[in-house]
């Protein structure tokens, strides 16, 4: 199959200020994804399939999988849903697809991965939530059977609290806890306390039931930016399990994208966070792999990993009356990305490149001496020429109605010249735009 977007690391980024952690190995077959223990921060999502449709759930992950989710979770709510993830792991092996596959469980956990064992062997990591699997000791027992079914098949687990499904026992406990201090905390803190109590109180259960202390991630899942970031310093400072960051109930379009990189900026700038899903709401009929893509760009954007070429483009203004360079930067963004697959094992560090597509001479040498390659377009009373810039230094001069296809061309070209070996390479994907 064409491989799926992957990464470098970025260039002059150092992993000294990263949290330490122990190493979590998500395996299968013989594809090895790792988690913490100073590994690159890697990005997940989930499928929004019926998952008892075998067929519909393969083709999602897939197509999440070609967008560079290197795990893909999905939903394992039903006995109907159970008995299809074999067949999704097999439909995903013939089509060449070896990325691992996360259980989510909720409520029934227990016993689907006990009457289901076929469903527990294919998966490559459970997510159990420990605030929604019972009470009292019916709770205890049925985490210890996910736990043990964990062990069995040697399967990291996920724990991840949420905090709209706290275990409400836990609360009350933290908030008696709470009262007899003789300066209690506010309510948000107390819920705060509580979530990073019942993640840690349960990993360190999941231990003594026999899970590994390397087969353990934990998350506490907000919808608020400042409780996400306050939760996880805390989780940060007092464990050193890998961390999974994600804002529960993000939202969807511009807001669930600004309220996301909020709070994961913040958490990654200081190091805490192993693994990230941007949890995107889609527009009706919207793409899945969005999320993929935004978490993608955000850890590119702040120097910690590298996937694609990136495009600097200028907002416009008065002076870019134009659409052309708007179009030009969207067209040359999409194609970058699009021959990453084949590009990412042909060109090593490919994914590097900083193109400029500017709109007018204000700033548009400079910015374009700065990129690998750069070039302006004629902005409003500007002469129709628009000059390009190849390592600073000012290349050729395109005009006419072709100045897209010609960019294009050059930048296939500059590609090849510095990225590519000697030999003769394969043609690219796509025709020029």
């Amino acid at each position: 199959m064409t491989e799926p977007i992957s990464s470098s690391p970025a260039p002059g980024v150092s992993s000294s200020t990263r949290r330490a952690t122990r190493q979590v190995i998500i395996r299968h077959g013989g594809r090895k994804v790792v988690v913490g223990g100073g590994a690159p921060v890697m990005v997940q999502s989930m499928t929004n399939t019926d998952t008892a449709d075998a067929i519909a759930t393969a083709i999602q992950v897939k197509e999440l999988a070609m967008a560079g989710s290197e795990v893909v979770r999905i939903t394992v709510n039903s006995p109907e849903a159970a008995k299809e993830v074999p067949a999704i792991r097999e439909q995903l092996d013939r089509m060449g697809v070896d990325v691992p596959l996360v259980g989510d469980f909720h409520y029934n956990g227990h016993k689907l991965l006990t009457q289901f064992p076929g469903c527990a062997e294919a998966l490559s990591k459970y997510r159990i939530n420990p605030g929604n699997i019972g009470k009292g000791e019916r709770r205890e027992d049925n985490f210890a059977q996910m736990i043990e079914v964990a062990c069995r098949f040697d399967k990291p687990v996920r724990i991840g609290v949420n905090w709209g499904s706290l275990d409400q026992e836990l609360l009350a406990r933290v908030m008696d806890e709470n009262a007899r201090r003789a300066e209690p905390l506010d309510a948000q803190l107390v819920m705060h306390e509580a979530l990073v109590t019942s993640a840690i109180e349960n990993a360190e259960r999941a231990e003594v039931l026999g899970l590994g202390r390397d087969r353990i991630i934990l998350s506490c899942k907000v919808s608020g930016v400042q409780d996400l970031i306050a939760v996880y310093r805390q989780l940060a400072s007092r464990c050193d399990y890998p961390l999974h960051l994600g804002l529960t109930e993000a939202g969807m379009g511009s807001k669930g994208i600004v309220a996301s990189t909020a709070a994961l900026a913040v958490l990654l700038q200081e190091g805490i966070g192993d693994t990230i899903r941007i949890s995107l709401t889609p527009e009706p009929g919207g793409d899945r792999t969005r999320e993929v893509v935004v978490a993608q760009e955000l850890l590119q954007t702040m120097g910690l990993r590298a996937f694609a070429p990136m495009v600097i483009a200028c907002p416009g203004c008065g002076r870019t009356t134009s659409t052309v360079f708007q179009e030009l930067a969207a067209s040359i963004q999409g194609w970058l990305r699009g021959q990453m697959p084949i590009w990412k094992s042909r060109y090593p560090g490919v994914e590097n490149l900083h193109v400029a597509v500017m709109g007018c001479v204000v700033n548009g040498p400079g910015e374009s001496k700065h990129a690998d390659i750069g070039i302006s377009l004629p902005g409003s009373g500007e002469s129709p020429v628009a000059p390009v810039f190849v390592d600073g230094a000012r290349s050729v001069t395109l005009k006419g109605e072709h100045i897209a296809e010609e960019f294009q061309a050059i930048v296939a070209n500059y590609v090849e010249r510095r990225f590519g070996a000697e030999e003769k390479k394969p043609a690219q994907i796509g025709e020029p735009a």
